[in-house]
């Protein structure tokens, strides 16, 4: 069986087609920031970060990058016209409020009841604590997931229960991977979408869990 895993890029488009057009959306910490990069022109999202940016655009060219506007993740950001600053409270205010309609975080696990896991403090470069993802993982009204389906050992990052420290208990409605895309409910993981070259049941050998 032949099959190609999608490229980070390619990931970051995916998950980028599937937001619509006037929605409020929180990109988390790592493979989620390349999303900004793939809305077509003109195609508004309002993106939000957590240190108190609404209207986030692009990523700038290197001779634009300024390190006064940056992102939750310390990476230079763009703002497009009439996007706005505000406090971080006013920022954690807004994720925890429900005013969010999606978030789009990095996972190491996520679980078939929808638990998220997504840090932990085994490594030296190991996220040192939950973070606001605690907060956008069950204050937006959905939220998604965008990962590597395995790790570097080759093991699923799907699970039936997560053994890393969990970050919200059956948040995640929706899940994006290099090689998937799988919805979670009450019934478990449900395949939407797969890479070319790859069948169901090769996807589910790989992930370890049922795949409705």
């Amino acid at each position: 069986m032949s099959y190609v895993k999608l490229t980070r890029e390619q990931l970051a488009a995916r998950v980028a087609r599937d937001i619509p057009e006037g929605a409020y959306v929180n990109l988390g910490i790592g493979l989620p920031t390349m999303v900004a990069n793939h809305f077509a022109p003109g195609f508004e999202v309002f993106l939000q970060s957590e240190n108190g940016l609404l209207g986030m655009g692009p990523a700038p060219s290197k001779a634009d990058e300024d390190y006064d506007l940056i992102n939750a993740g310390k990476q230079p950001v763009t703002l497009l016209p009439g996007g706005s600053f505000f406090h971080s409270a006013d920022s954690f205010a807004m994720m925890r409020a429900g005013h969010l309609d999606i978030a789009v975080l990095g996972a190491l696990q996520v679980a078939a009841n929808g638990d998220l896991a997504n840090w932990h403090t085994g490594g030296k470069d190991d996220i040192p604590a939950v973070g606001g993802a605690m907060d956008l993982a069950v204050g937006a009204k959905q939220t998604w997931v965008m990962m590597e389906h395995l790790t570097k050992n080759g093991e699923s990052k799907l699970v039936e229960r997560c053994s890393y420290p969990i970050t919200g208990l059956g948040c995640v409605t929706r899940i994006y991977t290099d090689l998937a895309v799988i919805d979670v409910s009450k019934d478990g993981f449900s395949v939407v979408d797969v890479v070319d070259g790859l069948s169901q049941n090769a996807l589910e050998a790989l992930s370890g869990v049922r795949l409705r």
